[in-house]
């Protein structure tokens, strides 16, 4: 608890492990990102302590994550209003975050942080990193391994805002009908099984809109080219009926300047 306001923080502990060793990269970067991205969907970092040999960054306090409240729900919870505001309020913090050149790179359901309004922040800035132009080699050894962007996981090393948006969207195989090219990246194998495409839709269809399958299929492009960008998604027919008036952030799209 913050003594000086009486709010409620979140703490996270850092230990440092040598006089040689310095700060993480990881806390250095969640650290330079946080103070450059000021959205209502991101976590706000308040304040940086340095006590001997440990680093503590406090936080904002959201009561769960994302996974914690998908565990907390009753069986036949109702989620389709709900799993539109979310992921609306997840991609205008994502496009918020792109139009600054920052990729996450570690989205997941425990990286999405709910508090008890239906309000999701996009938190651990650890992995993010500036997107420089030309684009830049960068490591593939990123976001847990179930939602990788299919370009990481066939060692890619040249990726950009499509990682963030296959991993909001999270399957077949690539190959160079769907996405020229593949067949050159350094870990495609041609013997990796040829899994159908065509499953998403009638899988789908008893519980999801068309416009929701058809947005996920845009998200879920294997060729990151081709991949819906997060500003596009805020103007996706889906979303057409979301009420927004209520969201933090309210009717932003990308093109409303949110820095305050």
């Amino acid at each position: 608890m913050n003594r000086t306001t009486g709010e409620l923080v979140a703490v996270k502990k850092i230990r440092l492990e040598g006089e040689n060793e310095g700060i993480p990269i990881t806390a250095l970067r969640e650290m330079s990102c946080l103070q450059e991205l000021r959205h209502p969907n991101i976590v706000k970092l308040e304040q940086v302590i340095m006590q001997e040999n440990r680093l503590f960054l406090i936080f904002e306090f959201l009561d769960m994550d994302l996974r914690e409240f998908l565990d907390s729900l009753p069986e036949n919870y109702e989620m389709n209003t709900t799993s539109q505001s979310f992921l609306y309020q997840a991609c205008q913090a994502i496009c918020y975050c792109h139009q600054r050149r920052i990729l996450h790179r570690d989205l997941k359901p425990q990286n999405l942080l709910v508090n008890s309004n239906g309000v999701i922040k996009l938190a651990d800035f650890g992995l993010a990193r500036a997107i420089r132009l030309p684009v830049r080699t960068y490591t593939h050894e990123i976001v847990t391994l179930w939602y990788r962007a299919p370009e990481i996981l066939l060692g890619c090393d040249r990726y950009s805002t499509g990682v963030d948006i296959w991993s909001i969207g999270v399957l077949s195989t690539p190959n160079e009908n769907n996405w020229e090219g593949v067949s050159q990246l350094p870990d495609y194998n041609s013997k990796f099984p040829l899994w159908q495409t065509n499953e998403l839709a009638s899988n789908l269809n008893a519980y999801m809109s068309h416009e929701a399958i058809e947005l996920l299929q845009q998200m879920l492009m294997y060729d990151p080219s081709m991949r819906i960008s997060a500003k596009q998604i805020l103007v996706h027919p889906y979303f057409n009926d979301l009420d927004r008036t209520g969201l933090p952030a309210g009717h932003y799209d990308g093109t409303l300047q949110l820095d305050n």
